[in-house]
């Protein structure tokens, strides 16, 4: 656990793509959010918006028959919110650029719920910001969640 310049704090953790990757970095999240002082909704938030960005990630970045990679995840507190840099090396996002992420329709029969395609729409909609970028053989994205000035979700 670090301080950011103005004595809030920050952490990063590093692993590399492969099975357990998502429970590694998440373990770790969890663990350094604590001197982070965020009430369980704002914490239960920022897990769901790591698991989902992880989850992309192992899943397109780094497909199960590629090779691994390496992930970092920085996360720096605001007086209003969290900041997240994440950054892998694996295949750039289609057409350069995160995907848009809709809403799917739940007033169906069980049977004709969609698949998947829920990660990005609830990684745009618990976030205020959402920036990515391929620069050179790396992509960045950046999120920022915003909590209340005194801390409140």
């Amino acid at each position: 656990m670090d301080l950011s310049l103005d004595g809030l704090p920050n952490f990063d953790v590093s692993v590399r793509s492969g099975e357990f990757a998502i429970r590694e970095a998440l373990e770790e999240a969890i663990a350094a959010l604590r001197a982070f002082q965020l009430d369980l909704e704002q914490a239960s938030i920022v897990q769901i918006i790591l698991a989902e960005v992880l989850n992309n990630i192992l899943e397109h970045a780094y497909p199960p028959i590629g090779p691994v990679g390496p992930i970092h995840i920085r996360c720096a507190r605001s007086r209003d919110g969290l900041l997240l840099d994440i950054k892998d090396n694996g295949r750039a996002m289609p057409d350069g650029k995160a995907p848009v992420g809709c809403s799917k329709p739940v007033d169906v029969a069980i049977v004709d719920l969609p698949e998947g395609g829920f990660g990005w729409f609830l990684i745009k909609d618990l976030t205020h910001d959402v920036e990515y970028r391929r620069v050179g053989q790396e992509n960045q994205l950046r999120l920022r969640i915003a909590f209340g000035a005194n801390g409140s979700g």
